[in-house]
């Protein structure tokens, strides 16, 4: 899991819920088996969501006061499948196959891929989702944006005036020059939550991170949108020949720092891979520790992972 997926989805809920809303976390593992997640072996899918819970339990996520609830779709929709397929079948209907399709990168395809019956099913179904679940916002990122918007415009579709709010967080770059998203095909490319302390050195201690350039710098992205909401601050240890220790309080200070060249790449970088791994160090020993976790990881990482 990245950490994008991990860290930042702790943040987000505990904003949420801190704010007094109730969250559901959909575990789709239907969804998965449907884009041919783990061959389409359900019985796998649902191991990796079990991991999942387990990595935000352990990374801090605030399940305390039943405001997080975790449901499982093939649960759900089995349960409650007089309500769930007619709205799905609504939805499809009501739709050209061209906007479907459009939709297709919700599952880290493209237009041009080739498509199985299954998969230009999805988005109907996770469009279908948001109703199912009477979800007044849609948390997720900016790369499933186009099916939140195909929700809301079936809400015109049905003359529906509470449409569901979209709430799209930001998607971190990969850490290498010119990666706009993160790659599961290179590991390089991004910060694991399974990631010890030697490889998070590593990675960004090789990332990209240009002096002076605060646009499209990925070790600036982490600590805009994983270390600042975490910690509130962030620490850069430095030589007195340097400027010495110092804490930033917000992003601005930081980047004005960084631009003006008062901040080095030399610095950052050390302060970042040490905060990163601070976070981490709990599931770390969370999956050390804990049997029923430590056979989950096992488990995971005995499977081939396809796209």
């Amino acid at each position: 899991m990245f950490a994008e997926q991990g860290v930042m989805k702790a943040i987000n809920v505990n904003k949420l819920t801190s704010a007094g809303c109730k969250v559901k976390i959909w575990i789709a593992d239907w969804f998965a088996q449907l884009n041919n997640k783990m061959g389409g072996d359900l019985k796998k899918i649902q191991v990796i969501g079990e991991y999942l819970i387990e990595i935000w339990k352990a990374v801090g996520m605030n399940l305390e006061g039943g405001q997080v609830e975790f449901i499982w779709s093939s649960e759900e929709i089995n349960a409650r499948a007089h309500e769930y397929w007619p709205l799905v079948m609504d939805i499809a209907r009501r739709n050209k196959l061209p906007r479907i399709v459009r939709c297709c990168q919700i599952m880290g395809r493209s237009d041009q891929d080739e498509l199985s019956a299954a998969q230009i099913f999805y988005p109907c179904m996770q469009c279908a989702d948001v109703f199912f679940l009477k979800a007044d916002i849609c948390q997720l990122g900016m790369d499933q944006r186009k099916v939140n918007v195909l929700a809301r415009e079936y809400c015109d579709d049905i003359k529906r005036k509470n449409k569901p709010i979209i709430l799209s967080h930001h998607m971190l770059p990969g850490l290498q020059e010119g990666q706009e998203k993160m790659s599961k095909s290179d590991p390089s490319s991004s910060i694991y939550m399974e990631d010890e302390e030697a490889e998070v050195n590593v990675k960004i201690k090789k990332a990209f991170c240009p002096p002076k350039v605060v646009e499209k710098n990925p070790c600036l992205e982490y600590v805009k949108y994983i270390i600042f909401p975490w910690f509130n601050e962030f620490k850069v240890e430095r030589n007195l020949d340097n400027g010495g220790d110092k804490t930033f309080k917000n992003f601005e200070e930081l980047a004005f720092d960084y631009e003006s060249g008062e901040l080095h790449p030399g610095d950052l970088k050390p302060a970042l891979a040490k905060t990163l791994n601070l976070i981490l160090q709990p599931v770390r020993d969370h999956f050390k520790n804990d049997p029923k976790a430590k056979e989950l990881v096992k488990r995971v990482k005995s499977y081939k992972v396809t796209r």
